[in-house]
């Protein structure tokens, strides 16, 4: 029987591994709330690009040498400009912060503490390079969107168990072709932090 592991993937490893992270990417977010349709090449070289950042991480969880879930995080002063003019619109230094990417983790492997794993080790890597705070952002669905599945449950009590507060007013907006649309359209997205 396997076991669930959960360690950054570095150098050799992490190319290794970026198509199957680009295919879990788009199997993930695929679902609610993202309903993202997405494009595994693109994906893999998004990724590509994350993980030659300086101070990037990439956190892989495996079910034996099966990857299952991915988490990123990077120095928020490396990150696009758009990501970072919401912050410094607000008088915030980026230069403190830490951005935590995607967490996406397959259905099945959560509710078992894998989450809790992904934020241990990319506050970690956050403290490591001498980050004030850790932010990352969630997509903003209308209760009402016909896609909405009756059972979701928000992850907004795991964030604030884990010490993350939502910042009222701090929200950008990103673009995505949800599935079965014809193009792209703006999505907000809810920023949180937590000060480390």
């Amino acid at each position: 029987m396997s076991q669930t592991t959960v360690c950054p993937l570095q150098a050799e490893a992490l190319r290794a591994a970026i198509p199957d992270l680009a295919r879990l990417r788009c199997e993930v977010f695929a679902q609610w709330p993202y309903l993202y349709q997405g494009d595994p090449s693109y994906e893999s070289d998004y990724l590509r690009d994350f993980a030659g950042a300086p101070g990037a991480v990439l956190i892989a969880a495996k079910d034996g040498e099966r990857i299952v879930g991915i988490a990123t995080a990077s120095p928020m002063s490396g990150q696009k400009p758009d990501y970072q003019a919401k912050f410094i619109e607000r008088g915030i230094d980026v230069s403190t912060l830490y951005y935590f990417g995607e967490s996406v983790l397959l259905a099945q492997y959560r509710g078992q503490g894998l989450g809790h794993a992904f934020f241990d080790h990319r506050e970690e890597q956050a403290r490591l390079h001498g980050a004030k705070a850790a932010t990352f952002c969630g997509v903003i669905r209308p209760d009402d969107h016909p896609a909405r599945p009756a059972d979701f449950s928000p992850l907004d009590s795991f964030w604030r168990k884990r010490g993350y507060e939502m910042i009222p007013g701090l929200i950008s907006t990103f673009s995505w072709k949800d599935i079965g649309d014809e193009g792209q359209s703006e999505k907000p997205m809810q920023y949180w932090m937590k000060s480390l």
